[in-house]
C-alpha cells in the first residue's frame, strides 16, 4: 500500500507525526509538511519520503503515481477550503485533488474548534463527494487513561477507515 500524509496547520501536528510513526513498516509512506505546520523534526525509525509543500510537480501529485490513500492530519481550515473549492496551489491541496479525481480514499482531520458555518459547509460538500471527514474527536467509550492512549484510539479509527490493520485500541468483543 502507498499512502500520502500531509500535515497542515500548526495545531495538532503531533497527531500527524504519530499517524506516520504508527504505520506498519510494509506501507510506502510519503509525507508533505506545510510551511504553517512549523517543523516536524524527525520521523523516528520510519522510512518516509519527505516532499516540499510548494512542489506541485512532485511524484505524488500525479494520479499515475498510484497512491492508495491520502490523509491530511491535521487539516487546516485553509486547506479544507482549498480542497472544497478545487484549488490546488500547493502540494497538500494538489494531492487531495488527485485523490478526488482518482476516487481514492481521502481522509481530512479538521483541527479547529468550534467549526464555523463555512467550515461545516465545506465539510458537508466534501463528505457528499466521498471524502472521509474525521476530526480528532475523543471517544470516551475507549476508556483511555492517558493522552497517548486517546491519540492511539483516534489514529486507530483513522487507520480503520483507510483499511490499515492495527491494534492501537481495544475493540469491542
Amino acid at each position: 500500500m502507498k499512502i500520502v500524509v500531509a500535515i497542515t496547520g500548526a495545531s495538532g501536528v503531533q497527531l500527524g507525526k504519530k499517524f506516520v510513526e504508527y504505520l506498519p513498516s510494509e506501507i510506502e509512506v510519503h509525507v508533505v509538511v506545510s510551511k504553517n505546520a512549523l517543523t516536524v523534526d524527525s520521523f523516528e525509525n520510519k522510512k518516509v519520503t519527505l516532499h516540499d509543500s510548494d512542489n506541485i510537480a512532485a511524484s505524488i501529485s500525479s494520479g499515475s503515481f498510484g497512491v492508495d490513500a491520502t490523509a491530511i492530519i491535521p487539516c487546516s481550515m485553509n486547506t479544507l477550503a482549498k480542497v472544497a473549492c478545487g484549488i490546488s496551489d500547493n502540494l497538500p491541496s494538489r494531492i487531495a485533488a488527485v485523490a478526488l479525481k482518482e476516487q481514492k480514499k481521502l481522509l481530512l482531520a479538521p483541527r479547529e474548534l468550534p467549526f464555523s458555518a463555512i467550515a461545516l459547509e465545506n465539510m458537508q460538500k466534501l463528505a457528499t463527494l466521498g471524502v472521509i471527514i474525521a476530526p480528532p474527536v475523543m471517544g470516551y467509550y475507549a476508556d483511555a487513561s492517558s493522552l497517548e492512549e486517546m491519540e492511539k484510539f483516534i489514529i486507530g479509527k483513522w487507520y480503520d477507515v483507510l483499511g490499515i490493520k492495527n491494534n492501537l485500541y481495544e475493540r469491542w468483543s
